[in-house]
């Protein structure tokens, strides 16, 4: 399991230089609105698939493809995906989508209730069959407690809280947040931050990785605002810090994070969301590096579609997760050429793609992109891929309260 495991996906300038160029015309634009109306239309009816109405209920996060064959239904629901899908929801604003958000929202206040263990936490994936009828018991699809997926459903109950104003989704968002402090901080070993979480034994994952700890320090930032509380403000400048250090001086990109020594700098393979993450997280102008390093290092093209890829390791295929990722980022630098190509490539994925059906996004441009941390990826339709296009087509920064 990677230390960037937010899911398995089973078992010379600083520019793209894409040759898919779309002007910004009025057409270009309506074809985006037509897009983005698909995209919605996908997360929702994947919510629908196992529930409807008010019903609690969890969408399956790949479909098609590898994930469905005459002998195998992959319906695994990750926990990482569901936040975004809420994420997006908020993002898009509409009546339906805010409806939709807090159902979810509160079908993972009932898994964290409800988990075997009951410390606050939620798990990695879920079946949708958990929620058909509630008494009580999980169908856990993956038991694994990684710290960045609890930050990711803190963000999206902290999100939620704030759109709302429903407390029971600050209180979820607190015990994601006190889970996290309790199971997880590090002190000892520097450069200080937050550990990996639990494994799917609840044995203590000792790994540092960048990426949670980007996650972990968004989250308790947002904490900070909303509680009033100058404490998680302190524990997110903690988080932070270990990003900072794992920032390369020369290169200016960021480092994965630590070996399970908590100390010794993981170097291979480097990853895109440390890139995009720590910007986005932060908004600070150090991080503008490291995304130039990925636009320069990572760019892929594959299957007709132009991209960044998910880390150094294998730039063959384009990773549309991370496509979305850095669009979003170049929207918020005032770069919105190049966050129109990201976004026109990424319809273009939407359109094409083997297995799609024209409205949701593929995790990735072609099957076998390889991750670089034990994980493949596949051209199957993606709630995640399609959450992060979303939210770049909107503008509108998860990270951020």
């Amino acid at each position: 399991m990677s230390q960037t495991s937010r899911r398995t996906a089973i078992l010379g300038g600083a520019t793209l230089g894409l040759s898919l160029l779309y002007p910004a015309t009025a057409s270009a634009d309506t074809g985006l609105k037509t897009s983005v109306g698909k995209a919605h239309a996908f997360l929702a009816a994947k919510f629908d698939e196992f529930g409807s109405g008010s019903a609690l209920r969890v969408p399956r996060s790949y479909t098609g493809g590898f994930f469905q064959t005459p002998t195998w239904d992959f319906v695994s629901s990750f926990a990482y995906d569901d936040a975004l899908v809420i994420l997006a929801w908020l993002a898009g604003g509409r009546a339906d989508d805010l409806r939709r958000a807090v159902i979810l929202g509160d079908t993972l206040l009932y898994a964290q209730e409800h988990d075997p263990i009951g410390d606050g936490r939620t798990r990695a994936s879920y079946q949708p069959d958990s929620f058909a009828v509630l008494n009580g018991s999980l169908d856990i699809g993956s038991p694994a407690a990684f710290t960045g997926n609890q930050a990711w459903v803190g963000m999206a109950f902290a999100q939620l809280y704030a759109r709302t104003g429903r407390r029971r989704f600050l209180e979820g968002a607190l015990l994601e947040a006190d889970w996290i402090q309790d199971k997880t901080l590090d002190t000892e070993r520097a450069p200080y931050g937050y550990t990996g979480g639990r494994n799917g034994e609840d044995v203590a994952n000792t790994f540092k990785a960048t990426e949670h700890n980007i996650d972990v320090g968004a989250f308790f930032t947002m904490l900070a605002r909303l509680t009033g509380r100058p404490l998680w403000r302190s524990r997110a400048e903690l988080a932070f810090g270990f990003v900072r250090a794992m920032q390369d001086r020369a290169g200016g990109h960021v480092w994965t994070g630590t070996d399970p020594d908590g100390v010794t700098t993981n170097r291979n393979p480097i990853p895109l969301d440390t890139q995009t993450w720590a910007y986005l997280a932060t908004l600070e102008r150090r991080y503008e590096r490291s995304v130039d390093w990925a636009l320069k290092n990572l760019r892929a093209r594959d299957a007709g579609v132009e991209g960044v890829s998910y880390s150094s390791t294998d730039v063959s295929k384009v990773w549309l997760e991370g496509t979305g990722q850095t669009a979003l980022v170049q929207k918020l630098r005032g770069r919105r050429g190049e966050a129109q190509q990201l976004l026109d490539n990424i319809r273009t994925a939407q359109e094409t793609t083997e297995h799609g059906d024209g409205r949701g996004v593929p995790a990735a441009s072609s099957d076998g992109l390889d991750t670089g941390f034990g994980d493949l990826y596949y051209a199957s339709l993606h709630t995640g891929a399609t959450a992060w296009y979303l939210m770049a087509a909107h503008g509108w920064n998860p990270f951020r309260l």
